[in-house]
């Protein structure tokens, strides 16, 4: 919960009420990279302008110690629930439109269904190792949801991510044995090879098929 406060609270600073320079410096940098990262947490409220306008309300009255218009002891405990609440609705939308998206990613150049569901898509062979499902990796990678909502990305992160193969998610313990090192491709993973009925945190819904671009940059020995 105090997370979430904090995500939203620190995204809000972030948004600007007019146009700002492009960051130049690395604190300005930092604190850009921080806005994002934190918008990320808070767009599972995927919030209209005018509820974004009162977040910012209730953000300006409360740094400027104005008296507040509702009892915040009261509705902080709502916050939890509703983002809940939302990352569900969120989640039924996308498992209705979920069969046309993969039916299309079956079907594109290159692609490859394999028993278990998943959709591999190559997008750069490699020409190193490939790694078994019980070796440690090391990528690059951005995930998805169907609609292109980002939900992950070691590129956001500044740094590629080291990773156990038989401690991740199906989709990627299958996905990236077909890989070698220096490859690039695409995973669409079904529920059942990725989070399935529960979801994972607020970013992803439940039943959520999940789209990961991953690098295999090296297999750790």
């Amino acid at each position: 919960m105090r997370k979430l406060i904090m995500a939203v609270l620190v995204v809000l600073i972030a948004v600007p009420a007019f146009a700002v320079e492009e960051p130049k410096t690395d604190d300005q940098k930092t604190l850009y990279t921080l806005g994002v990262l934190m918008a990320r947490q808070l767009a599972v409220f995927n919030l209209t302008p005018s509820e974004l306008e009162l977040v910012k309300q209730g953000l300006g009255d409360g740094s400027a110690g104005r008296k507040l218009l509702v009892d915040v002891e009261t509705y902080k405990n709502k916050i939890s629930p509703m983002a809940m609440a939302r990352r569900n609705e969120e989640g039924v939308k996308l498992a209705a439109e979920s069969k046309t998206f993969v039916d299309k990613a079956a079907r594109e150049k290159g692609a490859v269904k394999t028993a278990s569901g998943l959709i591999y898509i190559p997008a750069r062979e490699g020409n190193g190792a490939t790694p078994s499902a019980t070796d440690k990796v090391k990528v690059n990678y951005r995930g998805t949801l169907i609609d292109g909502k980002e939900f992950d990305s070691s590129y956001a992160a500044g740094r590629p991510a080291e990773l156990q193969l038989d401690k991740v998610i199906k989709c990627w313990t299958e996905g990236v044995q077909r890989m070698k090192v220096g490859g690039k491709a695409r995973l669409i993973c079904p529920p059942d090879l990725a989070y399935g009925e529960r979801g994972s945190g607020v970013v992803i819904p439940p039943n959520a098929t999940l789209v990961f671009e991953i690098e295999l940059l090296d297999v750790i020995k």
